[in-house]
Order: C-alpha cells, then sequence, then structure tokens
C-alpha cells in the first residue's frame, strides 16, 4: 500500500515511529552499544538526577547512578544533563529510566552490535543502482524494473570536442543515482566511493565476512567491493578515451518527476562538460581503487593497471587544465557540485597517486606543508589524503613526513574531541555543522575521530567518534533515529523517488536522511511545516522536505564505515 501522509502516521505512536520526540523525551542511541563502548543518554533538565538501566523485558536495575549537571544547547535551545552508563557491559536489552519523565526507547548491548546496520547501509546502493533491474531474491518488497540503462547517451554541446562533437552517442551504465534524483555525478561518487574502499582498506576482516545479500554475494570478491566495483565500472566510462578528461555528470537536462525508474522520462540523457574537479576526484577514486583491487588480479584481471592509468591520465589532463569551473550550462537544470577551489582535489589526487604509484613527485605535488586538515565533503576533500598518507605511513617512502601526517590528524581531531567535551549534548556538531547533510558533517567528524585513534590510541576520540553514531541513531534534539528501518523512531518519508513512488508502506531500509538544516531551503515549498529555527530542530520527517529528509550517496558512505570501525574498535576498547 502507498505510505501514509506524515501526519497520519505521528497521530498513531502505538508502534513507536516518526514524530519527533517530546521535550521531556530521555534520548539515547536506539540501536545500541558494544559492550565496552562508552554510552551516554541525554535527559532533559526537569528529569532526576538519579537514573537507572533496567531490562527492557523483566525491568530489572542493571545499573544505577547519577545524571550530570544541567547545562545548555543553544543549537535546540534546550537544557540538559547527559548520563553516563558505560559501566554498564553485560550483553542484553535495555531501557533508560528517571524519575520525572518516560523510560527511553529500548537498546542493545552486544558484540557486533552495528552489523545489521552496516550491512544495511552498504545495501542501500544496491537500492540505488542505475541501470538494473531489482529482482525479488535480492530486493524483497522493493524489487523494481530497470531504469536509465545508459547506453546511449549523447555528448552534450558543453561537453563536445574534435574526436568526440556534440550529439557523439557513448555508452555510460552502471553506476549508482546519486540521491533523491536519478541522476549520476562524477564530484560526489569521488567521495562516496573512496570511503567505500577506505571501509574495506582499513578493515577488510569485517568486511571479507560480510554478507549482504546481493546478486554478486557469494564470490570470490567481498559485497563492499561487488558493490564499489558498480560504480567505479560506470566512473571509467566517463573518462573521455581521447585526453584523459573527465565529464561532471550523466543526467538528464531536468529533474524525473516522483516515479520509478522504469517510468522516468524517455528523454535523452547526456554527458556534461569536463572540469578540474570532476576530473580530480577521478584520479583520486581510481588511484584508490587500483590498490584496493590489485590483491585481485585473478577475478579481474588488468583492472587495476587500466584504473591506475586513467588516474594518470586525468591527473594529466587537470595539471593542463587547473581551474575549469564546472557550471550548469543553459538549459541543463539538474544537481550542479559546483566546486571553484581546486587546491584539495588537487592534494587528495596527488596523495593516492603517490601511494598507488610510489612516485615521489607525487607527494611533492601535494604541497603537504601547505595543507591542513578539516571535516571531509564532496567539496573539500583534503582530509582524504591525510586518511590515506596515514593508514599507509609504514610503507611510504623516505620523501613523506610521518610526524606531518599524523600531527595533522590530531590537530584536527583534538579540536573535534574539545567540541565534544564541551557541548551539553555531548556531541562535536554546533551551529555551523547543520549544513545540507548535516548527519554526514556528524559521520565524517566520526570518522576523522577514528583516524586519530587508530594512530595514538586517546580514548577520547573514540568516545567522540561514538557519540557521532549516537547522534544519527537517536541522541539528537528531534528524537529520530535518521537511518530507515533503524530504531523505535524511524525516519518514514525520505526525500527517496523509489520510497516515494513504490506503493510500499515502508521507505527502502539503509538510507542516511541529510537531518537538520538551518537553511530550510524548502519552507515554502514543503507541506510540512519546520517546528523550529533553530539549526538542531530544523528538520522534517515529509518526503517533500529534500533540504532535510533526502538522501544521498555521499551521506550513507560515513555511515558504512563509522559503524563498521565501531563494531571493530568499540568491542576492543579498553
Amino acid at each position: 500500500m502507498r505510505r501514509a501522509p506524515a501526519g497520519l502516521l505521528c497521530v498513531l505512536l502505538a508502534a513507536g515511529v516518526c514524530a519527533s520526540a517530546a521535550p521531556d523525551a530521555i534520548r539515547v542511541n536506539q540501536v545500541g552499544f558494544a559492550p565496552l563502548a562508552h554510552k551516554v543518554a541525554v535527559l532533559p533538565a526537569g528529569a532526576s538526577g538519579e537514573v537507572e538501566v533496567i531490562d527492557a523485558a523483566s525491568g530489572a536495575v542493571a545499573w544505577r547512578g547519577r545524571a550530570g549537571p544541567v547545562g545548555a544547547w543553544r543549537e535546540s535551545g534546550e537544557s540538559v544533563r547527559l548520563a553516563d552508563f558505560s559501566a554498564l557491559a553485560r550483553p542484553g536489552e535495555y531501557r533508560i529510566r528517571a524519575a520525572g519523565v518516560a523510560p527511553s526507547e529500548r537498546f542493545a548491548v552486544r558484540a557486533g552490535v552495528y552489523a545489521q546496520l552496516n550491512r544495511a547501509a552498504l545495501k542501500a546502493y544496491y537500492f540505488n543502482r542505475s541501470g538494473t533491474a531489482l529482482d525479488p531474491s535480492h530486493a524483497g518488497v522493493y524489487a523494481r524494473a530497470a531504469g536509465h540503462p545508459d547506453t546511449r547517451v549523447l555528448v552534450h554541446a558543453s561537453a563536445a570536442s574534435t574526436a568526440r562533437p556534440e550529439g557523439t552517442v557513448i555508452a555510460s551504465a552502471k553506476g549508482w543515482y546519486d540521491a533523491g534524483d536519478y541522476n549520476k555525478y562524477i564530484v560526489n561518487s569521488g567521495i562516496s566511493t573512496y570511503t567505500l574502499l577506505a571501509a574495506f582498506e582499513h578493515y577488510p576482516g569485517y568486511f571479507a565476512r560480510q554478507r549482504s545479500a546481493i546478486p554478486e554475494s557469494g564470490n570470490a570478491l567481498p559485497d563492499i567491493l561487488d558493490e564499489a566495483l558498480w560504480n567505479l565500472e560506470w566512473m571509467l566510462t566517463m573518462q573521455d578515451p581521447h585526453d584523459g578528461g573527465v565529464y561532471n555528470k550523466l543526467t538528464n537536462l531536468r529533474f524525473d518527476g516522483i516515479v520509478m525508474p522504469a517510468q522516468a522520462s524517455a528523454e535523452p540523457r547526456y554527458v556534461v562538460q569536463k572540469g578540474t574537479a570532476a576530473t580530480l576526484d577521478f584520479a583520486a577514486t581510481m588511484a584508490t581503487a587500483s590498490r584496493v583491487l590489485k590483491p585481485y588480479e585473478k577475478q579481474l584481471p588488468g583492472l587495476s593497471t587500466k584504473m591506475l592509468r586513467a588516474a594518470e591520465a586525468a591527473w594529466a589532463w587537470a595539471r593542463a587544465n587547473p581551474a575549469v569551473v564546472f557550471r550548469n550550462p543553459a538549459g541543463v537544470l539538474t544537481g550542479e557540485y559546483g566546486d571553484a577551489s581546486f587546491d584539495d582535489e588537487f592534494a587528495w589526487a596527488a596523495a593516492e597517486l603517490y601511494i598507488s604509484s610510489g612516485k615521489d613527485s607525487y607527494y611533492a605535488a601535494m604541497q603537504p606543508a601547505a595543507l591542513t586538515a578539516s571535516v571531509p565533503q564532496w567539496a573539500d576533500v583534503r582530509a582524504l589524503a591525510w586518511i590515506s598518507l596515514a593508514h599507509h605511513r609504514n610503507s611510504l617512502s623516505a620523501v613523506a613526513d610521518r610526524t606531518l601526517i599524523a600531527a595533522r590528524i590530531d590537530t584536527l581531531a583534538a579540536s573535534l574531541a574539545a567540541r565534544w567535551r564541551a557541548s551539553a549534548y555531548g556531541v562535536s556538531m554546533q551551529g555551523d555543522d547543520f549544513v545540507w547533510g548535516s548527519n554526514a558533517v556528524a559521520l565524517n567528524q566520526s570518522m576523522m575521530l577514528l583516524q586519530a585513534y587508530r594512530l595514538n590510541g586517546k580514548r577520547d576520540y573514540l568516545d567522540a567518534a561514538q557519540a557521532g553514531l549516537d547522534y544519527v541513531l537517536g541522541r539528537n534534539a528531534t528524537g529520530y533515529s535518521f537511518v530507515t528501518g533503524f530504531g523505535a523512531r524511524q525516519v518514514m518519508h525520505p526525500h527517496h523517488r523509489p520510497s516515494m513512488a513504490d506503493q510500499v508502506a515502508a521507505p527502502v531500509p539503509g538510507f542516511l536522511a541529510g537531518g537538520p538544516h538551518a537553511g530550510q531551503q524548502d519552507k515554502g515549498d514543503c507541506k510540512g511545516q519546520y517546528p523550529s529555527a533553530l539549526p538542531a530542530l530544523s528538520y522534517i520527517d515529509d518526503d517533500c522536505s529534500y533540504a532535510s529528509n533526502e538522501v544521498a550517496i555521499n551521506w550513507n558512505a560515513p555511515l558504512v564505515y563509522v559503524s563498521a570501525a565501531l563494531d571493530v574498535l568499540g568491542g576492543t576498547a579498553p
């Protein structure tokens, strides 16, 4: 059946889903914690400071303690206190209880508590595959017919060259739909695919054991690499073989309507203008993939070498065309991913090429002394260079400054951890972080904290990273668990065309909603009303809210990374 309107579902609270938490609610990670993880809940200021964690079935008290002092969180306008129950390590299903407030939602404590979440977050990419049918044996009720085969794509006038004039037909199949729409963008694919590859590179044992029930499951590759390959194979088609430049996107001229892929517009699809950002993102991603896939030469003969060559050709094009800014040409009205600053892309591509090729000249081209680290996002990828260099630091050539590599990551992590310690909500998020896709900001903060923890083992970094995942899974001012299919107060109405058009009541599972967004750009377009102008409350669980409730491949990627890392590291932390 078709999903009920948000307002109706929010009246039907017996199921415990949707609706913002009441002002006096206890907020907690609604999925749970590894036994040795840092465990914190947020209590309203009016709740008793005496706190109990009780067995969800029997009501027996498993832990008793006191919450901390009351503090104000400007981002939500709340006064709250934190209850740290990290001492509770016994596996079980629990709730939190304090006088003056209803018990929290239930949550688990157990090893591997994020395994199901991680599988779903990764499988979301399968559900967003372009150019293929999703069969019932792998997609269940979300099975659908194929759409957008992209076997006959036109070269747009903006992308025309002597070798490929306007109207040239090329094949550019596979890839992932970028977000709630049905187009494919290289800039956003770069950071998304890289983050999946980094997750595997850092935690290969975890992903080697994982089965996500995709068509390739059980072949000779881990499922996460099979999924990444679906997009990498598309990305390779986006490089002009005549000069090495890379088209920015494959797109309709305008967005498709709210329909299933097979019912989308039959109008032509185009590859649109080459650009410096897209070409460098491609170079970095292909260089990364070349080394990650190198051990699978038998299964993928020649692919690692092909990818490294493609990366070097893209690098050469970007060096010859260092300032080609992409802007939508006339008549193209889809997503732009415009970026006019390329120092970060040059540095990231240089770092990945240095690691994968072993050529010292790439390290010099990175200009490491001038390169800082920041929380990654699609338009600022400099931190990805430091992530890769840190992971490979013991095998780098003598030209690499290992002290600098560690310092760049630690400086960023120390800043994030300081914000976490000072926050009344116990999170690193603050006002300027509530942008489009703020939930991914929280998780990318966690990903950078985890890099520092892997380098130096400082427990604060691990605990602050845990807080970022706690935030998106329910310890936030809205009370939502922002991952579809997970938690008691789930997102039910993401801005995601298949979830909106498939006639299935529940949305496609495993997607991270964008989250509170102070800009509220859809305020005049959305039938729902934002509950507040405050940043941490600027969220509507309504599929019209593209500004706060869309999904995107670059938002799911850090969810895959962080949930895996905390399953591995959270279970072994001292």
